[in-house]
């Protein structure tokens, strides 16, 4: 019985491992690895909560272990991902650093959430996992397709400083942003419901345009995060008037 409790925290700690060892992955100019091991990472971070829904081992423990490892796995990894490809682009200064303000970010985004009890149906700000995917599978399809339209962006200044300024104030914002979890709760007539519906409609959408195109897998990951913010944005616009 005991055994059983510990599941949780050990699919976490697997986590940690994928996202440290991606840490190693992308300081030794591996991307491609590096993306896959944070993949692998939120894989062990939806299991890890899952597993303590069905098992019902929930911890003070398993919940500060669980914040850790996503600074890590979302938050460190992605932005030396960031770093050492602008760094590789041939960017020098202060410029090759600003990628590394996404950690800082990710560690506010992360201490907000633990101490807000309102964040269940609807998150507060871009969770750490969704602004690793974007980050992530970007730097990913740039170092496996090298001539991709966007290889040339590490190397731009503006790009830099302002990718990383939007996915840091995204993380720390105010605006709702739905979980993808889907709940026995849930009402199929409910917004949430729906827009839920609607991401995976457009997941599958992604999917089909990427392969009608010949284009690197990793941009179905790519366009399908960027339009889950463009959808949480839109709707904030127009609940708000």
């Amino acid at each position: 019985m005991n055994i059983v409790r510990h599941i949780p925290n050990t699919i976490t700690s697997m986590n940690l491992l994928c996202g440290t060892v991606g840490v190693i992955c992308a300081f030794d100019g591996r991307a491609d690895l590096a993306f896959l091991l944070m993949l692998a990472a939120a894989v062990f971070d939806f299991c890890d909560g899952w597993s303590a829904r069905m098992l019902k081992a929930y911890s003070p423990v398993g919940k500060e272990l669980d914040s850790m490892a996503d600074l890590i796995s979302f938050g460190l990894l992605p932005a030396v991902m960031f770093h050492t490809a602008v760094c590789n682009a041939g960017v020098t200064g202060i410029v090759k650093f600003i990628p590394l303000l996404l950690v800082v970010f990710s560690a506010l985004r992360l201490a907000k959430f633990n101490t807000d009890d309102t964040q269940t149906e609807n998150f507060k700000g871009l969770a750490t996992p969704a602004s690793a995917m974007i980050t992530g599978s970007f730097i990913y399809n740039v170092t496996c397709s090298q001539d991709s339209i966007m290889t040339g962006a590490l190397s731009s200044p503006l790009f830099i400083i302002t990718s990383t300024v939007i996915l840091s104030a995204l993380m720390v914002c105010r605006i709702p942003m739905f979980s993808m979890k889907f709940k026995k709760s849930d009402k199929a007539e409910s917004p949430l419901y729906k827009m839920r519906l609607a991401f995976i409609g457009i997941f599958c959408a992604c999917i089909v345009l990427v392969a009608l195109l010949g284009l690197n897998w990793s941009m179905i990951i790519l366009l399908s995060f960027v339009i889950y913010v463009l959808m949480n944005v839109i709707n904030a616009v127009f609940t708000k008037k």
